[in-house]
């Protein structure tokens, strides 16, 4: 019989796109305002408020208000939680990508995909 091994565990709450260029974008830096990060992932401010507002109910994200000026503002910040789930989808993504090379070895791929 042979053993089939796991399928690396991916966090649900990032393995979407925006979530995940969020993330990582945050994890670069200690926080980032709302209109740099929706620009940043090219989505509306609807989408990255839906997005920051999923993100910060898991307990990945903070989220902090207040003004510039007269003008209301929000920064993100990715909390350690959310750093430390970041480095385990990336983990687990990695080893998807690293079976994939070793399948392709093993059939003569030479590109290793």
């Amino acid at each position: 019989m042979t053993c089939t091994p796991e399928p690396p565990a991916l966090d649900r709450e990032l393995h979407h796109p925006t979530r995940l260029a969020l993330a990582a974008y945050l994890s670069a830096c200690g926080e980032a305002e709302f209109a740099v990060l929706r620009d940043y992932c090219q989505v509306s401010d609807s989408t990255m408020s839906k997005t920051l507002a999923a993100l910060e109910k898991t307990g990945y994200v903070s989220i902090r208000k207040g003004y510039f000026g007269k003008r209301p503002r929000t920064w993100a910040a990715l909390t350690l939680s959310g750093r430390r789930a970041l480095a385990r989808h990336l983990a687990a993504l990695e080893e998807i990508a690293s079976t994939a090379r070793r399948a392709g070895a093993e059939t003569g791929d030479p590109q290793g995909l």
